[in-house]
């Protein structure tokens, strides 16, 4: 198993994605620590893993509450040792559907502040372990980067994390701890894409299957990744089987872009 005596912190366990990528890496091995602001789903998500077998705990964090974020970090080194892997999932309350021109400044500026604070604690709080242990993997989440309208400020917070990713490889790689981001053309079977679809669609006059039909011709694959595809690729980057990989960007969007 790719991640067989690994701890992993899966912080937005209760969404779509963080509840996939927990359950694959439980699937591969790894004790999984799922947190959340809401804590019906993230338990929810822990007591399917320990139903199959897995190792799993579930924790309520507000990754926005400095403290909250220490005090969880503590507990799980605590309770396991050490950290080995950091996946965040954690959605950025982007407004979308409107127009830059048209949107106010606290809703173009709400994504870029929450993905600021929330990847920033996390990260670092979670980076601090690695040090001592002298290693670790740090991993999130962020879009393609393909040009689009009326997205607000999600790709601002996008770019946002992923700089932040690489000036963390940066300080962290003599130390033994990889960054690496997986960027996602949004997967269509997931709750938050579907309202985002509803958004975008009813902007452009066409129904969220045609919108969605569109999206997914556009790629080299000519569909959109499944929330399945896109935990695996997260487990296998998390694994030693990518230990050479830091300051990375894996493109997980069925060919929505192509790297230069």
């Amino acid at each position: 198993m790719l991640l067989e005596n690994k701890n992993a912190i899966i912080y937005g366990a209760g969404g779509a994605i963080g509840g996939a990528v927990a359950r694959a890496f439980a699937g591969d091995g790894a004790a999984v620590f799922l947190a959340g602001r809401t804590i019906a789903p993230v338990r929810a998500a822990a007591e399917d893993i320990s139903a199959r077998g897995g190792t799993a705990d579930a924790a309520r964090v507000d990754a926005l509450d400095e403290q909250a974020v220490e005090q969880h970090v503590a507990d799980v080194v605590r309770q396991a040792g050490r950290i080995d892997i950091l996946f965040n999932a954690i959605g950025m309350e982007d407004v979308q559907g409107t127009a830059l021109l048209d949107i106010s400044l606290d809703d173009f500026a709400q994504p870029v502040m929450t993905a600021t604070k929330t990847q920033f604690l996390t990260a670092r709080a979670v980076a601090r372990q690695m040090v001592r242990q002298g290693s670790g993997v740090i991993m999130s989440m962020t879009a393609e980067p393909t040009p689009a309208a009326n997205l607000g400020g999600f790709m601002a917070a996008c770019a946002t994390v992923e700089a932040l990713w690489r000036s963390l490889a940066c300080e962290l790689g003599p130390h033994g701890i990889r960054l690496v981001i997986v960027r996602s053309a949004g997967s269509p079977e997931t709750p938050a894409v579907q309202e985002v679809t509803k958004l975008h669609a009813a902007v452009g006059g066409v129904t969220m299957d045609e919108y969605q039909a569109d999206r997914g011709s556009g790629t080299m694959l000519r569909r959109l990744p499944a929330v399945a595809e896109v935990a695996n690729a997260a487990t296998l980057l998390a694994s030693d089987r990518a230990s050479a990989m830091t300051a990375a960007i894996a493109n997980v969007t069925c060919g929505a872009f192509f790297d230069l």
